[in-house]
């Protein structure tokens, strides 16, 4: 199996070109992604247990992985919610996996996004990014007819930057379309 294309242009462009940017002494120091994390916040399961189940089955087709429920930490009386629900789902993404996710979502999920200029520039603080999503049929793995209803996520890329100067920098050379 050859490797995916957006690790193939890490490693033959972006890597070197960073390495000169930012002058590091090894190469070893240069950022690369390490993984990617989809997480849907599912607050309506307490009263519907079936919408976790379709989120999950999405989550799923989107990411080419079996997500994982996430249970509740703590017991909130105001919101009929007990320790140990299930809420949500998350998914993390790393290796082979993690590239072909990260070109597919680059260069077909977010030009899907209606009125797209960019994504915000705003990483963490330590190089890592988030990026939330209004819904789920941006992506093209999603039927249509399928969805009983549109639900949000946040997809964070995880990187070896130290700061969010080299975190922006390799996001940049990967292709992610920042807003000027």
């Amino acid at each position: 199996m050859s490797k995916p294309r957006m690790r193939e242009i890490y490693e033959t462009d972006i890597r070197s070109a960073l390495l000169e940017k930012f002058g590091f002494k090894n190469p070893m120091m240069v950022p690369r992604p390490t993984k990617v994390v989809l997480n849907m916040g599912m607050g309506r399961a307490i009263q519907n247990p079936k919408t976790l189940e379709s989120a999950l089955t999405e989550l799923e087709a989107i990411a080419g992985q079996k997500p994982v429920k996430t249970r509740a930490r703590k017991s909130i009386s105001n919101f009929k919610l007990r320790e140990g629900m299930p809420i949500g789902a998350r998914v993390t993404l790393r290796g082979e996996r993690m590239w072909e996710f990260m070109d597919r979502f680059i260069n077909f999920t977010l030009p899907r996004i209606r009125d797209f200029r960019g994504v915000s520039d705003r990483l963490s603080g330590s190089g890592d990014y988030t990026i939330g999503l209004k819904d789920q049929l941006v992506f093209p793995e999603i039927n249509y007819d399928k969805v009983d209803e549109p639900r949000g996520m946040n997809i964070t890329f995880v990187t070896t930057a130290k700061n969010d100067e080299e975190g922006r920098e390799l996001l940049k050379q990967l292709g992610m379309p920042f807003r000027r």
